[in-house]
C-alpha cells in the first residue's frame, strides 16, 4: 500500500534530518578520532626512523597498554548515552549530566590504578608470553613513560563524551588537532634529542604521548570551564563528593561496554605477541598493517559514537521512528566508507605501507612485502569491522551491552583466535593464519551485532532499557 504523498515526503525529510545531523555530530567525532589515533601513529612512525628493533618493542608495549587502556575508555564512555538519554527526556538536565560526569571522573580514577600496577610490569608480562628479552626491557622503558597518560586521557573522554551528548563535538576536535602539533614536537625533542634535552629513544616515544594525553585534558576542562555555553553545568564544582546511586549505574552499564572493546583489542594485541614467534620482521609488518586498519577505524568508530548519542536522545524522549532512523544511517554511512578502504588497500597497498617504512630500501623488503599480506586481510575485513562498531554503537545508544559483550567475548575469542591458531601452527600459515582468524572474528561479531539490532527493531523493543 502506497503511502499519501505528504506523508511520504515527510519519511523523507525525517530521513534527510536525520542524515544532516549524524553527519553534524559525526564528523567532528571522526576527526577527533583520527587526530587521537595520530598521537599514537606519530610513535610508530617516530620510533620506525630508530630502526625495527625500536619499532617492534615499540609496538609490543603499546599493544599492551591499549588493552587495559580500551577497557577503561569503554567504563568511561558509559557516560555518553546516559547524559544523551537524560537530555533526550528533558532537554535541560543539568543536575543530572553533572552527577553522570562527575562519576565518569571518579571512574577514570578508579580503573586507572590497576592499569598502572599492570603496565609498570610490562618486562616481566613480555616475557611471560616469551618475547625476546632485549624488546621487552625496551618495551618496557616505553611504558613506564606512557602509562602515566592513562588518567589524562580517561578525563578527556569523559569531558567528550559531554560535549558530544550536547552535540557540540567541535570543541573536542578543535583541542585534539592543537594537541597533535604539541605531541610532534614533543617526539622530536624527547626522541631524537634536541633543544637541549638528551636524546631518550623509545622512552622519549613514551614521555611525549603522555605529556600529550596531559595537555589535552587540561586544555579541554579550562575550555569547557571558561566557556559561556557549557559553564552552567558546574562540571568540576565539587567534584570530589561520592554519589554512590549513579557510580553504580555507571558501572553497571560501563563495565559491559569497557569487556565488548577489550575483548576486541585484546585478540589484536594478543595477535601482536603471537607475530612475535614468526620474528621482528614479522611484528613490524603486523605493526604497519595494524596501524592502518586502526586510522580507518577510527570513521565507524566516531559514526558509532555519533549513533550512540543519536539514539540515546530518540530513546529519552520515548521515539522509536527516531531511534530507528538514528540507528540506520549511522550504519549506511560507515559501511559505504569501509567499502572505499577496502578498495584502496587492496590497490595501492605500498603506498600506505610507505608512509611508515621506506618501501625502496632492500633492507626493508620482508617486512613490506610481508606488510603487503597483512594489509589485503585488513582490506578483506573493513566492511565487518565498520558493521560491528557501529552496531556496537547503536545498541548502547539503547544501553543494550550485556549480551553484545558476550558476542563480542565469543567471535573474536571463541571463533576468531581459535582460528588464528589452528591456521598458523597446526597449518602451518604463520602470520597469516592468525590474520585469517581476526577477520573470521570481526565477521561474526558483525552479524550477530546487527542481527540483534534487527530484532530489537522487529519487537518493538527499541525504546526499552
Amino acid at each position: 500500500m502506497h503511502q499519501p504523498h505528504g506523508q511520504g515526503a515527510s519519511v523523507r525529510q525525517a530521513w534527510l534530518g536525520e542524515l544532516r545531523a549524524t553527519l553534524a555530530l559525526g564528523w567532528p567525532l571522526v576527526l577527533s578520532n583520527l587526530a587521537q589515533i595520530a598521537l599514537t601513529t606519530t610513535d610508530v612512525i617516530v620510533l620506525g626512523r630508530l630502526g625495527a628493533p625500536a619499532l617492534a618493542a615499540g609496538t609490543l608495549g603499546a599493544n599492551l597498554y591499549f588493552g587495559p587502556l580500551i577497557f577503561a575508555i569503554g567504563l568511561v564512555t558509559a557516560t555518553a548515552p546516559m547524559m544523551a538519554t537524560a537530555i533526550g527526556r528533558k532537554r535541560k538536565a543539568v543536575r543530572d549530566i553533572r552527577r553522570t560526569f562527575r562519576q565518569g571522573l571518579w571512574s577514570a580514577a578508579i580503573i586507572s590504578l590497576p592499569c598502572w600496577l599492570l603496565l609498570w610490569n610490562t618486562e616481566a608480562v613480555l616475557l611471560a608470553f616469551g618475547e625476546a628479552p632485549e624488546l621487552a626491557a625496551d618495551a618496557q622503558r616505553f611504558m613506564r613513560a606512557l602509562q602515566w597518560g592513562i588518567l589524562p586521557a580517561l578525563g578527556f573522554i569523559a569531558l567528550r563524551s559531554f560535549v558530544s551528548a550536547l552535540e557540540r563535538p567541535v570543541w573536542a576536535l578543535a583541542v585534539t588537532a592543537i594537541t597533535i602539533a604539541f605531541n610532534l614536537a614533543a617526539n622530536w625533542v624527547l626522541v631524537f634529542g634536541h633543544l637541549g634535552v638528551p636524546a631518550l629513544g623509545v622512552r622519549g616515544s613514551g614521555l611525549a604521548t603522555a605529556l600529550s594525553n596531559s595537555f589535552l585534558f587540561i586544555c579541554f576542562a579550562l575550555l569547557v570551564g571558561l566557556s559561556r555555553r557549557f559553564r552552567r553545568y558546574h562540571l568540576f564544582g565539587r567534584w570530589w563528593r561520592p554519589d554512590l546511586p549513579r557510580l553504580v549505574a555507571l558501572w553497571r552499564l560501563g563495565l559491559p561496554i569497557g569487556a565488548t572493546m577489550a575483548f576486541e583489542i585484546t585478540v589484536f594485541n594478543a595477535a601482536v605477541f603471537l607475530m612475535g614467534q614468526f620474528g621482528t620482521a614479522a611484528i613490524a609488518a603486523h605493526s604497519i598493517a595494524i596501524q592502518i586498519a586502526a586510522v580507518t577505524f577510527m570513521v565507524p568508530l566516531g559514526l558509532g559514537q555519533a549513533a550512540t548519542v543519536r539514539v540515546g536522545l530518540a530513546r529519552g524522549a520515548a521515539d522509536r521512528d527516531a531511534v530507528t532512523r538514528a540507528g540506520w544511517t549511522a550504519f549506511g554511512l560507515a559501511i559505504a566508507f569501509m567499502a572505499t578502504m577496502s578498495v584502496l588497500m587492496m590497490a595501492a597497498p605500498r603506498l600506505l605501507i610507505g608512509a611508515f617504512i621506506d618501501v625502496a630500501d632492500p633492507a626493508n623488503a620482508t617486512v613490506v612485502a610481508t606488510a603487503v599480506e597483512f594489509l589485503f586481510c585488513a582490506a578483506v575485513f573493513q566492511i565487518a569491522d565498520g558493521a560491528q562498531a557501529v552496531g556496537a554503537g547503536m545498541l548502547r545508544g539503547l544501553h543494550d551491552a550485556r549480551v553484545p559483550m558476550l558476542y563480542a567475548a565469543f567471535g573474536y575469542w571463541g571463533v576468531g583466535m581459535s582460528l588464528g591458531l589452528v591456521l598458523a601452527f597446526k597449518a602451518g600459515l604463520g602470520g597469516i593464519g592468525i590474520w585469517i582468524g581476526l577477520v573470521a572474528g570481526l565477521v561474526v561479531v558483525a552479524c550477530a551485532m546487527i542481527r540483534r539490532w534487527i530484532r530489537r527493531e522487529r519487537l518493538g523493543l527499541l525504546p526499552a532499557g
